[in-house]
């Protein structure tokens, strides 16, 4: 048996974590959080939402289903760092291309497994989602220069990440037989299910750069704008929310996810926070606040928009009310104008892997438009 190359895991607040390298060797600086899903770790390391984040799988074995070429949310793995308790020895399954841990060599991601990940989760929940590092290899150092590394990277309160996972281009993606709409999204870290859904249902989507202005929306004549999940704090997305409040403005129906959730509620004026952990999961319980219904559904943010179950308030743009918030904690999970074409989810009715009670939401979407139309 090959000797096993040492590793740790450092927090901020100085706790430290032993176990053996993942993946690629070297450091890795982000915030540590963790994702309670049983499933999906391709499309989770995938997802741009998580740029700069350093993500504790939960669950216990990771990599049992190795790495296909057909599961990936964008062109590349976005984590910063992932950590895991039992990796797979040898994945198993058909669609397997390779292993987990080579295609996190291949694209230079640095992880750490053999922790006790119960043990970091609940020191996040109690201490909250902080700065942390993977060390391995020849970056392994000291505790108190490992603990100074981290301490001197940047924090995810005042980041600005957007335009770090936005397109260069604009590019689209066609609709499933008939096209019946257009749709311009702006793309704040989309993930690739979301225009993929909007095309089963005849849309085509117009993925668009963060940059983009009103006018080069207006130029695709679109029936709707879409707002898509991204990493980063909502409170430095000022291009967006002043996108959105053009749009808005224009009466062009508009539907957020994610990230666009907290970009809608900064431009209806609401102020958004970061939560002492976040919510990152697929069984995360959502209430309707009209009409009771729970839905499961999956999420991936650490920050939210201010505001109280079934509030109603008024904004520049006529009234509107919270819609939905979160069973666990009470958290905004939804908003909706009462006078203008637009409403927005915190989750995401677009994963996978993940439950699909949320999937009609894309539904609403293509009512929203018909009826503007």
């Amino acid at each position: 048996m090959t000797a096993q190359t040492p590793a740790a895991l450092v927090l901020e607040d100085g706790r430290i974590f032993r176990g053996e390298a993942f993946g690629s060797e070297g450091s890795c600086l982000g915030e540590v959080v963790f994702s309670t899903g049983m499933t999906g770790y391709q499309e989770t390391l995938t997802d741009p939402s998580y740029h700069r984040q350093i993500v504790v799988s939960t669950a216990p074995q990771i990599g049992n289903t190795g790495w296909n070429d057909e599961d990936d949310e964008s062109q590349r793995i976005w984590v910063a760092g992932y950590v895991v308790r039992d990796p797979a020895r040898t994945p198993s399954s058909w669609r397997s291309a390779r292993s987990l841990p080579a295609e996190m060599s291949r694209q230079g991601v640095v992880g750490i497994s053999g922790i006790d990940t119960r043990a970091v989760t609940r020191h996040i929940r109690e201490r909250g989602a902080m700065r942390a590092g993977i060390f391995s290899g020849a970056e392994l150092a000291t505790d108190r220069e490992m603990i100074d590394r981290v301490a001197a990277s940047g924090e995810m309160v005042g980041a600005d990440l957007a335009g770090d996972v936005t397109t260069g281009e604009s590019y689209v993606v066609r609709a499933r037989g008939e096209r019946r709409f257009t749709v311009a999204a702006l793309d704040l870290g989309i993930k690739s299910n979301t225009p993929r859904m909007m095309a089963e249902r005849g849309i085509e989507t117009h993925v668009l750069p963060l940059t983009t202005s009103l006018s080069e929306v207006r130029s695709l004549a679109p029936d709707g704008v879409f707002l898509s999940n991204g990493p980063g704090d909502p409170a430095t997305a000022d291009h967006a929310t002043e996108l959105t409040k053009e749009v808005l403005g224009a009466g062009i129906p508009l539907f957020g996810i994610c990230f666009g959730n907290q970009i809608l509620g900064r431009a209806l004026g609401r102020e958004t926070y970061k939560l002492p952990y976040g919510h990152r999961g697929v069984n995360i319980p959502v209430i309707d606040d009209e009409t009771g219904r729970v839905a499961i559904t999956a999420q991936n943010h650490g920050f939210a928009v201010r505001g109280e179950p079934g509030e109603r308030f008024d904004t520049e743009f006529g009234r509107a009310m919270v819609s939905h918030h979160c069973a666990n904690d009470g958290a905004v999970e939804g908003l909706r104008l009462l006078d203008t074409p637009a409403f927005s989810v915190q989750y995401h009715p677009e994963a996978a892997a993940g439950p699909h009670d949320a999937a009609p939401l894309f539904d609403s979407f293509v009512r929203l438009m018909s009826e503007a139309r």
